[in-house]
């Protein structure tokens, strides 16, 4: 029992009232009870000021730090390893190497096929082991990339769960400009820029830009998509816009989209497509051009060469410049060697000799579109070497294939109008700003 304690409290008068938490007599407050509630109260209210976040021990601010995720899981506490797979690797000789057992690989190559065909893994392509950092690990997770966008991933935690998935892909836009001086492809490397755009713009250029017939001193620029993963490039997205001066005329080209397709346009509205290609390959150099008196290379008599011959690489891919349906295909032992004829409509015809075999399906009557895989540059029949003798028929007549006017395919429609010109007023000044 506390003693010396008073009948009669004196009153109390708040503004007499102090507290000093570290100089405080406890004593005293438990003399009296009442001033010990009233005290307790102040304390409390004296720790809930407006500093608060500042006390030591508070933690409803601090910062977490972000935890570290790979194909969807945080691995912050387990041992992550990367590798390649071998030459003559399989899926087998990877996880036995990482404790999984001969029954679950089993399960793996049968029962989960559907998802992935582990017969389908690659050598070169990157795998990631994901086990826990313990004395003897432990795998949980197996990650191989199936392409630099998709992966299969298998759970090995409970039983084994696999599942696809596929990794974000950053898109940044970029622009290049280059003066022609052997070719469009050499500019590209020499800037360090993908080759693969040699490609793309060859084919945005297809009907209105000879590229055998390009001249020192032609230019371009262009504004184009490249895709990224993980911060690597992995690949070209759609070339936005560009501009070719060719022989003192300069050619745009941009994409816009119309009835759910997507094609180029010139800065009128006019495509860019045409009812033919200008070659049926792509990227060689000319090695015979269309003559009514030629030196036969084999025969060694001068007579009419009525093609332009390509000279190419035996394999390279030759297309067909225009729709049509395949009227002849055959052999010709003291001529075209193997050929393909296709007629376009009531008035073009073209050819396509000295093939090395014909794409699959190839047969008289086959319907083919522009750009179908027709065949393979090679050198049967009368030939010294390898390339494509490409021919072109006006009413049964040959004329010279590098002269053939064919006409535009459709512009932008009149309702388009109004947003493909801002598409153009939007690009323009951005092609011209490039140095």
């Amino acid at each position: 029992m506390l003693k010396n304690i008073p009948d009669r409290l004196p009153p109390f008068k708040p503004e007499n009232l102090t507290f000093d938490p570290v100089c405080f007599d406890w004593k005293s407050m438990f003399k009296n009870s009442f001033y010990f509630i009233i005290l307790f109260l102040v304390f409390l209210s004296s720790c809930n000021h407006p500093g608060k976040e500042n006390l030591p021990g508070n933690t409803e601010n601090v910062k977490l730090p972000e935890p570290t995720i790979i194909y969807g899981i945080a691995v912050d506490t387990l041992d992550v390893i990367q590798g390649k797979v071998k030459k003559n690797e399989f899926l087998a000789d990877i996880l036995l190497r990482y404790g999984i057992d001969y029954a679950t690989i089993d399960h793996i190559a049968r029962k989960t096929k559907d998802t992935f065909d582990v017969r389908k893994i690659r050598r070169g392509n990157t795998y990631t082991v994901i086990r826990t950092k313990d004395s003897v690990p432990q795998t949980l997770y197996f990650v191989y990339e199936i392409s630099p966008t998709d992966y299969v991933l298998y759970n090995f935690k409970d039983s084994v769960h696999v599942s696809l998935g596929h990794k974000e892909i950053v898109t940044k836009i970029e622009n290049i400009s280059g003066t022609i001086h052997s070719s469009l492809w050499n500019s590209l490397v020499e800037k360090g820029a993908d080759p693969n755009l040699a490609n793309v713009l060859s084919e945005i250029y297809a009907w209105t830009i000879d590229f055998f017939g390009l001249r020192k001193g032609d230019s371009y620029k262009a504004i184009y998509e490249k895709y990224y993963v993980d911060g690597r490039y992995i690949g070209m997205g759609k070339v936005k816009a560009a501009s070719f001066d060719h022989g003192g005329k300069t050619i745009y080209a941009f994409y816009f989209v119309q009835n759910d397709k997507g094609d180029y346009f010139d800065e009128k509205g006019a495509s860019l497509e045409r009812t033919f290609l200008k070659a049926p390959l792509r990227f060689t150099r000319i090695s015979s051009r269309f003559s009514n008196s030629r030196l036969h290379p084999v025969l060694k008599i001068r007579r009419p060469h009525h093609g332009v011959d390509y000279a190419a690489p035996i394999g390279t891919p030759v297309y067909s410049v225009g729709d049509g349906t395949v009227i002849e295909k055959g052999y010709q032992k003291r001529g075209g060697g193997n050929y393909i004829k296709i007629k376009h409509n009531g008035t073009y015809t073209t050819s396509y000799m000295h093939l090395s075999g014909f794409a699959k399906g190839m047969k008289v009557g086959k319907k083919v579109k522009q750009g179908d895989l027709i065949g393979y540059v090679g050198k049967t029949g009368l030939a010294t070497g390898p390339h494509l003798d490409f021919r072109f028929y006006r009413n049964g007549r040959a004329i010279n294939p590098l002269k053939v006017e064919s006409p535009p395919a459709k512009p932008v429609e009149p309702a388009n109008r109004p947003a493909f010109d801002s598409v153009v007023a939007h690009y323009i000044p951005l092609l011209d700003s490039i140095q």
